[in-house]
């Protein structure tokens, strides 16, 4: 099912992606958490799901991720959103669509609206994360943990049972892309889903999201005892019902 292709968008980067192609159709892209890949439950689900509905498919494995070229540590909320834009620009073209953005995906999201708002019908959030580089992380970082990374460039940040090589050009970068003070006026439909008992993201960010879109036909759903990832059969489900509710206002 997973056919991955890639894209040279440099002369040295190569980008991996997932792509359904369907003339002139309404397009689905996917874009991925921080420190995620192509290789999860989420981007099979809306393959599949876009194949079934006959729409166009993309998702987009930013540099330093899976199997895409680059170093993670080279890596920043500025230069993933660029090749995000390159990428659509290239595959989807000029057809509308439909973002999906989970968690750091969905910060990403945000800022194509500034290259594509005419194209962007709707868009739906997954446990959405803007700006936690600083608000969920440098902000509870100890003295001794920012004096680190500033010293070496990067702290090694252990997370259950991940480690995070946070740098502070990454964190610097994150302030340069600071979104929730937007105000996007395209009335598109905006769905955004988050888990009750998420502890990566409060609820509150999702909420955050939803006022920038004064002019959307929005709504939150809060997935009862759902985690942050919301990649459970079940979840992913009640994610399709959504998504679907959304294209069948578009289409």
């Amino acid at each position: 099912m997973r056919r991955f292709k890639y894209i040279k968008i440099s002369k040295s980067k190569k980008i991996r992606y997932l792509t359904n192609y369907y003339k002139k159709n309404l397009y689905i892209i996917f874009l991925h958490g921080f420190m995620s890949d192509l290789e999860g439950e989420k981007p099979l689900n809306f393959q599949k799901f876009s194949q079934k509905k006959r729409l166009g498919f993309l998702a987009i494995e930013y540099s330093g991720h899976g199997k895409s070229s680059g170093k993670f540590t080279n890596g920043n909320i500025s230069q993933w959103t660029n090749e995000v834009k390159i990428v659509i620009k290239k595959i989807v073209k000029k057809n509308n669509f439909i973002l999906v953005g989970s968690s750091m995906g969905a910060w990403l999201a945000i800022n194509q609206f500034e290259f594509f708002k005419n194209q962007i019908k709707g868009f739906l959030g997954i446990g959405s994360a803007p700006e936690f580089l600083e608000r969920l992380m440098w902000k509870k970082f100890t003295k001794k943990m920012k004096y680190e990374t500033k010293k070496h460039g990067v702290y090694n940040l252990k997370h259950g049972d991940y480690e995070y090589p946070i740098t502070y050009q990454l964190i610097k970068d994150g302030r340069k892309n600071k979104v929730l003070n937007k105000k996007i006026k395209s009335k598109i439909y905006l769905t955004l889903l988050h888990g009750s008992k998420d502890e990566v993201v409060p609820i509150i960010y999702s909420k955050k999201v939803l006022k920038l879109f004064k002019n959307a036909k929005r709504k939150i759903v809060i997935i009862k005892n759902g985690d942050h990832s919301l990649s459970s059969k079940k979840n992913l489900k009640k994610i399709n019902t959504e998504l679907s509710k959304i294209i069948s206002n578009i289409i």
